[in-house]
């Protein structure tokens, strides 16, 4: 059964269990985490812990739902990126002759697993700060600000990293994070990425497909919003979750030659939606995806699909982990610390694919590392923060876009935002396939876009 739907009154991100394909489509985040009672912030900070004697190890924490209800793998990626920078980083000497040891725990993707690793990392381990988290629930955020434990580029899947000071997501924050989720309890995200698609591609009609349940509706809703902002022709799709027709939503496609594709749907109805649009023989200007499907495992996902695959297009915050030549003067010495990330995923996590999310937990371990490196040997939580909270933008030598933090006190209406936007090709990397970066360098292809509200 399919419903066709126009734009709907208001938008709200899905719950990221079942949704994990579209998260970050638009940098958008939602709220999964849970806030603790007061009892157990009666500690106090202890940002001048852990510190340790020239040659000691010295600790950092990485939590990953790496087993969870949305499957094995889901999130490892900013953690493999992580652990192979340290390995590298560790191989060339460490930090000032100490090793860098990256302790890891799995939280099973729930709150309660969530609470249990930050106990066990903050208050047995001591680390001196968290590295690339990548929770499904990250309960336990207010419990590592109340520490005083810098957290440093994690992946903005729930609304923390807008919430509580000291938390250092991967694309920063403009919030006060004063305990509440943006201004009032209300988020803001922009529209970069329809009006590339509307500038650089021509396109002016879209398509958002979804399930017939509450959060995958709501986040086609949201999606709609930005669209039509931009001034697009916006259809909404809609399927029954449980025996989804994705053969009339290709025909419908193709009757009102779609220009673009968004989705809120899962991995598989991703790759069943795309066979349907190859069977149809529907051809797109881009079957948008985002940067969690930035991978290298696209030929595999997409098999019974290679028209559709030819078309998905990625966008995100960071530079294209296949982009190993420069193509002008501006980015030669980003495409070299590409290759450095693949050189050592190559050496230190070879079972680990390759993806973008892989190179955001590079960037991350990076970041700590400058930060503990400003230190002067004398690493603390405290020193850590103040590197990170110095309002200097940082990019990872070329690897981010400029990441920054402040507290505004009111919400912007617009921003002037910079994209990262990639096309697979089949045909690329000799015949491998791989992801070609468009738009040219991702610090220029920039655009003042409106930003829009909603409740996490």
């Amino acid at each position: 059964m399919r419903r066709r739907r126009r734009a709907a009154d208001r938008a709200a991100p899905p719950a990221p269990a079942l949704l994990l394909t579209m998260l970050m489509a638009a940098v958008l985040v939602t709220a999964c985490g849970s806030r603790l009672p007061e009892s157990d912030f009666t500690r106090g900070p202890s940002a001048q812990a852990p510190t340790a004697a020239p040659g000691r190890p010295l600790k950092v924490g990485i939590i990953t739902s790496a087993t969870s209800p949305v499957g094995a793998a889901a999130f490892t990626g900013p953690r493999d990126g992580a652990r192979a920078y340290f390995a590298r980083l560790n191989a060339s000497g460490g930090l000032a002759g100490r090793p860098v040891q990256a302790v890891t725990c799995d939280d099973g993707g729930s709150g309660v697993g969530n609470n249990a690793c930050v106990r066990r990392l903050v208050e047995q381990e001591k680390v001196v700060a968290l590295v690339a988290t990548t929770a499904l629930d990250y309960a336990g955020a207010p419990r590592v600000s109340a520490a005083g434990v810098p957290d440093i580029g994690g992946q903005p899947i729930g609304a923390a990293y807008d919430t509580y000071p000291g938390l250092y997501g991967i694309y920063g924050s403009s919030a006060p994070r004063d305990g509440e989720p943006g201004w009032g309890g209300r988020l803001y995200g922009g529209t970069e990425v329809y009006r590339y698609f509307k500038r650089a591609r021509g396109a002016r009609t879209a398509a958002v497909v979804s399930y017939n349940q509450a959060s995958s509706a709501s986040y086609a809703r949201l999606v709609t919003r930005g669209l039509e902002a931009e001034g697009y022709d916006v259809t909404g799709e809609q399927v029954d979750f449980a025996l989804p027709n994705f053969r009339a939503v290709a025909a419908d496609m193709r009757a009102r030659g779609t220009d673009l594709v968004f989705d809120a749907l899962d991995t598989h109805g991703n790759a069943r939606l795309c066979e349907a649009m190859d069977a149809a023989g529907v051809k797109v200007t881009a079957k948008v995806t985002n940067v969690q499907n930035w991978t290298a495992s696209v030929r595999e996902d997409y098999k019974g699909a290679p028209g559709c695959r030819n078309a998905l297009w990625a966008t995100g915050s960071s530079r294209n982990y296949d982009a190993t030549d420069a193509t002008d003067a501006t980015d030669g010495a980003a495409a070299a610390e590409v290759r450095g990330f693949r050189a050592g995923m190559g050496r230190y996590a070879r079972t680990a694919p390759l993806s973008q999310w892989a190179l955001e937990g590079w960037a991350a371990a990076m970041w700590f590392t400058d930060a503990a490196t400003s230190c002067s040997g004398s690493v603390t939580r405290s020193c850590v923060r103040r590197f990170m909270e110095r309002g200097t933008p940082y990019t990872a030598r070329g690897l981010l876009l400029p990441v920054s933090y402040e507290r505004l006190a009111e919400p912007p209406t617009s921003r002037r935002t910079c994209l990262s936007v990639a096309r697979w090709r089949d045909g690329a990397g000799g015949g491998a396939g791989r992801w070609v970066t468009e738009g040219g360098d991702m610090i220029h292809n920039c655009f003042t876009v409106p930003l829009l509200a909603y409740r996490p």
